[in-house]
């Protein structure tokens, strides 16, 4: 039997939905350079041939030593990763081994000003945007550019230090706040692990001006989406369309959504807006999760790829919705094996599925006005939701019961999320409003402390 690595770091879908699609194609080994979670263990855990925690401090290529030395000495025949932060070291380990992997066209897809830069030079429509190193460049970016505009990390993920800037005055504040939570995510375990001391590579682009007008034939969609997809030995395969319920100022996302509801020629037309992008990036074999602003007039630009699967439970969202599953299917194109790809993205699917992460403000953004004790198992859930509509919580993301529920923090990202729920409605619309009655319900919902 084959054997396949994986490297754990903290990010990606739930371990108890990634490592049993893993050892469906091979024997599992896994590397964990942090502590594996506890959340349903019961559940990853009998999925795994064998498990090692590696505590090391190394970063950059000489944690790409020793974790090339594991794997040789296993005998992998592939290495793989589900976090943000893991990609590039997967990628530095395979290539010394002669493993496949996402290639040297990988940095560019971790760090954002390489990205926009390359696709700058292709003709990928973005937004304008600027290398920030020091406060003074980020006075000069504002001077330059038209506000509104996101200070956002190069390296980073989860909505986590983004600031919107629209005056001047802003800068200075701004830059503080931005390095306090850039320090809180490191200590939560969210930064690179190949490329060190990167957590002050900033850049600050233009807002793009969002709408859905021309876009949706119904209201109440944000004006993103993305599109999930694999590469394979250099050929993309866009797989499907993930609309999204609009972002609770200044980004952070609260639910993603499956199928599309976007009339099927705009789905077409953004397949192969993606195309462009990941093509640009020149990645040779992994997933792909690449975000579209949808703007006036029918413009559209490109606002970021990771070469790897969205997290949350997108995945599982496809594997319901499209009856596929991507994550096997990568890791068999990693071993060698012959996938069989969709001949054109997937843009019917069978009822409907949402990731729903519950943060402590209604859907429009207003935050909560109380602190009540975080009791969902408490919830009478079939008060929120219509007849047909099931939810499960995902036990990585939740929250612990009877705990104080905090404010809401505009930089913190996916920081500020109190549980993320497993939603399927019987169709499109009733995802939607079930979803949002969650958001706008469930404050009320909790019982009194």
């Amino acid at each position: 039997m084959k054997k396949i690595l994986y490297l754990y770091v903290k990010g990606g879908a739930p371990l108890e939905h990634v490592f049993p699609r893993i050892a469906s194609c091979g024997e599992l080994h896994v590397l964990a350079l942090m502590p594996l979670p506890e959340a349903a263990r019961e559940e990853w855990e009998s999925a795994c041939a064998n498990i090692t925690v590696l505590d090391t401090a190394e970063r950059g290529e000489a944690l790409v030593a020793t974790v090339a030395a594991y794997a040789k000495e296993l005998g992998a025949d592939a290495i793989v990763t589900m976090s943000e932060f893991a990609v590039l070291l997967v990628e530095k380990v395979a290539e010394r081994l002669g493993l496949r992997g996402a290639g040297p066209g990988l940095v560019k897809a971790r760090d954002k000003r390489l990205m926009r830069e390359a696709w700058a030079e292709a003709g990928v429509p973005i937004p304008r945007f600027r290398r920030v190193d020091s406060e003074q460049d980020l006075a000069a970016a504002v001077a330059e550019l038209t506000p509104p505009l996101l200070l956002k990390p190069a390296w980073g993920a989860g909505s986590v230090a983004q600031l919107v800037l629209n005056t001047a005055e802003e800068v200075a504040p701004a830059w503080q706040e931005v390095a306090e939570a850039l320090a809180l995510g490191s200590e939560a375990g969210m930064n690179e692990l190949y490329a060190p001391d990167t957590d002050q590579d900033l850049l600050v682009e233009e807002i793009l001006s969002g709408s859905t007008e021309g876009w949706y034939e119904e209201p109440g969609y944000g004006d993103y989406i993305s599109i999930e997809g694999i590469v394979a030995n250099g050929v993309y395969h866009p797989l499907c369309i993930t609309g999204k319920l609009p972002v609770v100022p200044p980004f952070t996302e609260v639910a993603s959504t499956m199928p599309s509801t976007l009339p099927v020629p705009v789905q077409r037309h953004l397949e192969e807006i993606s195309r462009r992008a990941v093509d640009a990036l020149g990645l040779d074999t992994c997933g792909t999760h690449t975000e579209i602003k949808l703007g006036p007039d029918g413009s559209a630009a490109i606002i970021e790829t990771g070469a790897r699967f969205a997290g949350l439970m997108v995945t599982k969202q496809i594997e319901e919705v499209y009856g596929i599953d991507p994550i096997s299917m990568l890791v068999r194109e990693l071993l060698g094996e012959a996938v069989e790809y969709p001949d054109v993205m997937l843009v019917e699917g069978q009822r409907a599925a949402a990731s729903l992460a519950v943060i402590p403000t209604d859907a429009s953004g207003e935050p909560w006005q109380s602190t009540p004790r975080w009791r969902s198992a408490e919830v009478d859930w079939s008060a929120l939701l219509s007849s047909g509509t099931s939810v499960e919580q995902v036990k990585a993301f939740a929250m612990p019961e009877d705990t104080s529920v905090p404010e809401y923090d505009p930089s913190g990202g996916s920081r500020n999320w109190l549980g993320v729920f497993f939603v399927m409605a019987q169709d499109a619309e009733t995802l939607r409003h079930d979803c949002n009655a969650v958001l706008n319900g469930l404050e009320a919902a909790l019982p009194a402390s």
